[in-house]
């Protein structure tokens, strides 16, 4: 399975996206994390969740396809166009990271 996917769904006349990818969090301890965006095609993600950690890729994938199976039977569709929220889901993987590195070092550990 890919590590990126982009879904779209046209309903009304508006298209809803969502975008996930599967990235691995800092620190080298082979922790991985599922960023997924979501929101009108046209405009900014309305949300942005991350789900995780898991251990190793292979395990966020399975994750990520359980998701994609979901969405598929809600009538999204698989789109080939490129992600236009990279750097959104980049800003999340770096709050994911910052409260990772809080809860293994402590929140009173002084550097």
């Amino acid at each position: 399975m890919q590590q990126t996917l982009c879904l779209n769904r046209q309903c009304l006349g508006l298209v809803t996206r969502i975008e996930c990818i599967i990235r691995p969090l800092s620190g080298g301890n082979g922790l991985w994390t599922l960023l997924c965006a979501a929101g009108l095609s046209d405009g900014q993600p309305t949300a942005i969740k991350a789900q995780g950690p898991f251990h190793g890729p292979r395990e966020a994938e399975k994750v990520l396809k359980a998701i994609a199976d979901n969405l598929f039977g809600q009538g999204y569709a698989q789109s080939d166009s490129p992600s236009i929220w990279q750097l959104h889901m980049q800003a999340e993987l770096r709050k994911v990271n910052a409260n990772q590195a809080r809860y293994l070092t402590g929140w009173g550990a002084n550097p």
